[in-house]
């Protein structure tokens, strides 16, 4: 009896604490949401902590047409979907091949990859300018290839761990039906580690989407710009107007809510997965 007492404290202890820890990690969201809706004369009365009377989507509007955070915004859709698709490649071609094939230096070159996500990203973006600079790759290309770089390493870490849990039967099998390597990279090897391909995706996705330093550096024409640069010179011109703020935060927001809660599932898979391989 003691220790079912125990127990249920300990459970009910637990669930309140996760409880709070989400409350404080929603609520600011719900706040700027509901901010968004209303007119500024409505937001300075209760600082938005009443729900919106009279919702009101003037405040988008504005943002997206007159703040020119639309062109931004499929800006941001562009490169983020661009660098992502890259790193997924790249990355899980190298993860297979450092998994399964057999090569000089294999574990050398492996742990230049890990060494390299020991170096602090802002300590790489002035090199990174200059040499793309140099190359006339500054712009859209440049920046691609710079997130495209950044992602690699721990993508390829990821992937590999995954890979080498992998059943060598599955592959035996698929090369006895005549695949050769890269056909077993995409038909077997790839559709059994989704879950660590949601958690790459989700991970390179939000530092894509929420780079700010490097896209400051590497653009110089306004209409390439992404959200995140687009948003200070937004900010810096309506600071005063709270509630088109919490819009123009909302758009940014949203996209990256939304792409977790459609893959939340094989992300946790692939975390929790990932946890009891380690």
């Amino acid at each position: 009896m003691y220790y079912q007492v125990k127990k249920v404290i300990v459970l009910i202890l637990l669930h309140t604490f996760l409880l709070s820890v989400a409350l404080s990690c929603i609520t600011p969201l719900l706040w700027m949401l509901n901010a968004s809706f209303k007119t500024d004369t409505e937001f300075r009365e209760d600082l938005g902590l009443k729900i919106a009377s009279s919702p009101t989507l003037e405040n988008y509007k504005t943002a997206l047409t007159e703040g020119n955070l639309g062109f931004y915004f499929l800006n941001s859709v562009f490169y983020t979907f661009i660098t992502v698709l890259s790193i997924v490649m790249v990355s899980s071609l190298a993860a297979y091949g450092f998994s399964r094939l057999q090569f000089p230096c294999k574990n050398v070159i492996f742990f230049m990859f890990l060494a390299a996500m020991m170096i602090p990203l802002p300590a790489g973006f002035v090199p990174v300018y200059i040499l793309l600079n140099k190359l006339h790759l500054v712009n859209r290309t440049g920046y691609v290839l710079a997130m495209t770089n950044i992602g690699l390493s721990f993508s390829i870490y990821l992937l590999k761990t995954f890979f080498d849990q992998l059943p060598r039967d599955l592959e035996d099998a698929a090369r006895i039906d005549g695949c050769n390597k890269l056909r077993i990279w995409w038909n077997v090897g790839l559709p059994l580690v989704a879950p660590a391909l949601a958690v790459v995706i989700i991970f390179n996705s939000l530092n894509v989407w929420n780079e700010f330093v490097l896209a400051s550096l590497m653009f110089t024409e306004d209409n390439l710009m992404p959200l995140q640069v687009g948003l200070m010179e937004f900010y810096n011109r309506n600071i005063i107007q709270h509630t088109l703020l919490m819009a123009s935060l909302t758009i940014a927001a949203v996209p990256i809510i939304l792409l977790y809660l459609v893959m939340q599932r094989q992300i946790i898979k692939g975390i929790t997965a990932g946890a009891m391989v380690g």
